[in-house]
């Protein structure tokens, strides 16, 4: 369990690669990287964007891919080839009106480091590297690409008693 108050997190930012896609990246002939998704994720963040969770992508990749899997789910805030990223969540803060606790970022390497020192609570997958586990409140039991954005987004609807809490719930 996150040891958080999570009735205050008004957004969750996700990294992709080695969070919302598994580690290992399959490369077409041209070079283009192919990621997997995971469909419980998947679930999660549609339905958490329906409940009114400010959900957000942040991520140095620029796959055109990553961007429409994303909007087909409701997500609006989507960050492509940030290269410093605390620099795009600076301006994510003062564009909505955020402060720092009021948001869940979910990194898994170094270039989230900045963020997950920054925000009020800081998780990462299982298989984060050392230096992004010892920054966080919370280490998911899934690894990425494989349910961990699930895992957060439930518990934090779960606190703030909007899983399964209407028809919305049921349904793509």
């Amino acid at each position: 369990m996150i040891d958080y108050d999570l009735s205050q997190i008004r957004a969750i930012i996700f990294d992709i690669d080695g969070v919302l896609s598994a580690e290992t990246i399959t490369l077409a002939s041209n070079g283009e990287p192919l990621r997997t998704v995971n469909i419980k994720d998947g679930y999660a963040i549609q339905l958490a964007v329906k409940m009114g969770l400010r959900i957000v992508i942040l991520t140095g990749g620029t796959t055109e891919a990553v961007r429409l899997r994303y909007e087909r789910l409701g997500v609006q805030d989507i960050y492509m080839g940030c290269a410093v990223k605390i620099r795009t969540y600076d301006e994510f803060l003062s564009h909505y009106g955020l402060t720092d606790r009021e948001v869940m970022y979910m990194g898994d390497d170094v270039p989230d480091l900045e963020i997950l020192r920054r925000v009020g609570c800081p998780v990462c997958p299982q298989d984060a590297c050392p230096d992004v586990k010892e920054a966080c409140l919370y280490i998911s039991p899934y690894k990425g690409g494989y349910g961990c954005g699930r895992d957060v987004i439930e518990q934090t609807l779960r606190a703030q008693g909007k899983w399964l809490s209407s028809e919305k719930a049921f349904g793509w």
